[in-house]
């Protein structure tokens, strides 16, 4: 629950069951009263409806904060967060030993945090070079990534592609606004 829209249909399930409850962040809400089994089902059915789940199990509320840091991390990172090792920062802010967090999250997700760690940038990469505001060089360094060589080998090991091989393909599906309904001996 990191979005805005997330948070927004959280609050709106919780204010009208007329629950009150601590800030919502990070995927967590803290909720002032005692509920009990049958207003705990009704809320979770409520969120159902957009996706969402209580979640009781302490061992998969921390595999949700992980992921929600992971994603914070990554598409709002600053200097300080490229610069801190993830495992010390993940630690940090979940306050929980890295190597539990590592093997539990793999034990559940049948993945390394490393792996979602490296999809995620992927993702976030290909986004960035979609909005074409970066040149491959920023968005390496934006990344964390220690060089283009680096981001570069990453991304074609994940996407099978080259940043420069998805960038052409992005910008061969796009047409000019001038030549859209137009033949090519048209225009000229």
């Amino acid at each position: 629950m990191v979005s805005n829209r997330c948070k927004m249909v959280v609050k709106e399930a919780l204010k009208k069951f007329g629950l009150h409850y601590t800030p919502i962040d990070l995927g967590e809400v803290e909720i002032m009263e005692n509920i009990s089994d049958e207003e705990r089902f009704l809320l979770n059915a409520e969120l159902q409806k957009s996706g969402l789940e209580l979640m009781d199990d302490k061992r998969a509320i921390l595999i949700e904060k992980i992921k929600n840091v992971i994603i914070d991390m990554i598409h709002n990172n600053t200097e300080e967060t490229i610069k801190t090792k993830f495992s010390c920062f993940l630690s940090e802010k979940l306050n929980h030993d890295y190597t539990y967090m590592a093997n539990l999250f793999s034990e559940v997700q049948g993945t390394t945090i490393e792996q979602f760690i490296i999809i995620h940038k992927i993702e976030r990469i290909k986004e960035l070079m979609i909005y074409d505001e970066l040149n491959i060089t920023e968005i390496a360094w934006k990344m964390g990534y220690s060089s283009v060589a680096h981001l570069s080998n990453q991304f074609k090991k994940v996407t099978g592609l080259s940043p420069s091989h998805f960038k052409h393909l992005k910008e061969k599906r796009r047409s000019p606004i001038e030549k859209i309904g137009h033949s090519e001996n048209e225009i000229s």
